[in-house]
């Protein structure tokens, strides 16, 4: 079992949700998260006063999957994801020492689905 995180831009969402679809990956958990990396952020100005934004909006997506599923939900999120540029975002993958369906009480890959 494998717990992968990724690390979109917010309007990528979409795209990532339906390859992750097609490629028959239902679940997943999805929140807002504020971040930067090597695009840094940017300067804006407001009413003549400059304002450093260093955190950048970004979309947290975290799906469980059996190993069987890890590269398809890669190269799924690669696919919805990649533009080209810098800040497209970053995926993590972890391994998972147990999970248990709390409904059913299943353990292991059973409990992945």
């Amino acid at each position: 079992m494998k717990l992968i995180i990724a690390m979109i831009q917010p309007h990528k969402l979409p795209d990532v949700k339906k390859a992750l679809f097609d490629a028959e990956i239902h679940k997943m958990t999805v929140t807002n998260a504020l971040g930067c990396g090597q695009q840094k952020g940017f300067s804006e100005t407001y009413r003549g006063i400059i304002h450093e934004i260093n955190l950048l909006k970004k979309v947290r997506i975290e799906i469980c999957v059996n190993e069987e599923f890890v590269e398809q939900t890669i190269e799924a999120i690669i696919k919805g994801a990649r533009t080209g540029d810098i800040g497209d975002g970053k995926i993590f993958v972890m391994d998972v020492g147990e999970c248990i369906r709390i409904r059913t009480g299943e353990r292991g890959s059973k409990a992945v689905g």
